[in-house]
């Protein structure tokens, strides 16, 4: 079990400049939402041991979603990180997934990525 305090800790201190607000929804989802108005949901399964996602929703801005997440679908099973991968932009587009399997080191990793493609 993840300290879902330490997820909220992580994107508000460490990444202040890009977050706007962190709201707690259950015990094993965060909702990060940033100034520029796209927000980042974190989930880990309580059941499956292992399960994640790290999902950034843009739709309401440009229409893109970026996720990690580990679901195996059978969609993706010729990606060879599979069953991890990375929605690219959008739903369809998914490629090998590296992110750390540590979910604090996960999302800093993930957090990261936000920060870069905010800047651009």
């Amino acid at each position: 079990m993840y300290d879902i305090y330490k997820f909220r800790d992580i994107s508000e201190i460490e990444f202040n400049d890009i977050t706007s607000e962190t709201i707690i929804n259950d015990i094993n989802e965060v909702r990060i939402i940033l100034y520029e108005g796209s927000f980042i949901d974190i989930w880990f399964s309580l059941k499956l041991k292992g399960r994640y996602s790290y999902h950034w929703d843009r739709t309401n801005i440009d229409g893109s979603i970026y996720r990690h997440d580990n679901a195996p679908h059978s969609n993706w099973e010729h990606i060879k990180t599979f069953p991890n991968h990375f929605h690219n932009g959008n739903e369809n587009i998914v490629e090998e997934s590296y992110i750390s399997k540590d979910m604090y080191k996960g999302l800093r990793e993930f957090l990261y990525f936000v920060r870069n493609k905010l800047k651009k």
